[in-house]
């Protein structure tokens, strides 16, 4: 009996810690409910990944980013979300530096940005070649770039073909000129034959008052002077002393640079804006201050495969002749567009298939609007369909709306814009 008595303050003891552990473990359990069920909609998941949820903390199995903890309890309280939009707290709102704007009707001016070089005009550049076939004897003009004026000479040419055709007017001159006391007849026939042989003389690029000088002194000149039927710039020059050349071949190459060609190339995409006689604004890294101004006067009919480009060619005024062929331009096309909503450019959301604003509907709650865009005008974009004037759309902070959006889908299950 007496080990039994010993035994009973033990046992009692140890019921005691029995029960008391069982108490305390109860009550434990309690308290472990009682806070599961206040953070039972606690949950961590990855900003980027908003489909990875977990009960604990943690890191992304995907992007092993760190997990970030997210209560739906407290968004219920907050948010009172609707469907498709999302609702962002005063401070949310600070954090995400979100700044919104009244959209607007008004006119805006697309500006197009181009590069093109200086190049001759065509209808300005004119060759000086010689009719008849002869060797090159004296050259007026020695090098390119040379200035000359219209009837100036250029060169002098020995030319066999030059000197028989000033004898035949000479004799076809005299022979009008001994026809007298001839019929009616003869006379008639040697004066057409004189007015044959000078109109050959002129075809020839011999002036009236050399034909007059021939006619009067009946000296045969040995050496032709070619004179330039343009007044410009020498810009290629073809020919050196003694040698032969044939009818028809080019001496030199002259271009009155008055006025250039601006060579621009125009991309498929802007090809629509482009109209002949539209004003052009270009800038020369020479002379970066200034501006030259002209006008579009031809729009190429063919697309360049390689860079799916137009040629487009506008005429620049030179008279100061500043602007010099081959140099680089940049040039601006400025075009006014009609008058419709616009918003700025950071307001626009490209979701994939859909490009949206985020419209504030009633006091920190936005939603997302699909809308379709116009023209880019600087950081303004033309809004054709989606939105009225006088809503209000935010300007800063869209994508982070954007990514609340997405935690939110994933908390919902729900799939927006």
């Amino acid at each position: 009996m007496r080990p039994f008595i010993l035994l009973l303050p033990t046992l009692f003891a140890a019921g005691i810690l029995i029960s008391g552990c069982g108490s305390k473990g109860e009550g434990h359990k309690s308290t472990e409910s009682a806070s599961h069920s206040q953070t039972s909609s606690d949950y961590y998941t990855c900003p980027m990944h908003p489909s990875v949820r977990s009960d604990k903390p943690g890191v992304c199995p995907i992007c092993q980013m760190t997990l970030v903890k997210v209560s739906e309890v407290q968004n219920s309280g907050e948010a009172e979300n609707q469907p498709g939009g999302v609702h962002l707290s005063a401070s949310k709102e600070v954090l995400a530096n979100v700044s919104t704007i009244q959209v607007e009707s008004k006119s805006i001016v697309r500006e197009i940005l181009l590069a093109g070089r200086i190049d001759y005009a065509e209808p300005n550049t004119q060759q000086i070649t010689t009719r008849y076939g002869g060797r090159i004897e004296k050259l007026s003009v020695s090098y390119v770039g040379q200035q000359v004026r219209r009837g100036d000479p250029v060169a002098e040419i020995y030319s066999p073909e030059a000197i028989t055709a000033q004898r035949e007017f000479l004799v076809a001159l005299g022979s009008s000129g001994r026809q007298t006391e001839a019929s009616e007849r003869s006379i008639t026939e040697a004066s057409g034959l004189r007015e044959q042989s000078g109109a050959k003389l002129r075809y020839w690029g011999f002036s009236d008052k050399e034909i007059d000088e021939l006619a009067s002194t009946k000296n045969v000149k040995t050496l032709v002077t070619v004179h330039s039927p343009i007044s410009g710039t020498v810009i290629r020059k073809n020919v050196d002393l003694q040698k032969y050349v044939a009818p028809g071949e080019a001496l030199f190459d002259v271009s009155d640079l008055q006025s250039v060609w601006l060579q621009m190339d125009v991309y498929e995409a802007d090809l629509s804006a482009v109209k002949i006689g539209q004003t052009i604004t270009a800038t020369i890294d020479a002379y970066p201050s200034e501006e030259f101004r002209g006008t579009v006067a031809s729009i190429g009919a063919v697309v360049e495969p390689s860079t799916r480009t137009v040629r487009v060619r506008a005429t620049l005024s030179n008279r100061d002749q500043k602007l010099k062929p081959e140099m680089f331009a940049q040039a601006v096309l400025s075009l006014p567009l009609a008058k419709t909503i616009v918003v700025p450019s950071s307001s626009i959301i490209a979701t994939g298939r859909n490009t949206v604003v985020w419209v504030e509907v009633k006091p920190n709650h936005f939603e997302a609007r699909p809308v379709k865009l116009g023209y880019r005008a600087g950081e303004f974009y033309q809004v054709l369909e989606g939105l009225h004037e006088g809503e209000t759309v935010a300007v800063s902070g869209g994508y982070l709306i954007d990514s609340e959006s997405q935690l939110q889908v994933a908390a919902t299950g729900e799939h927006k814009h």
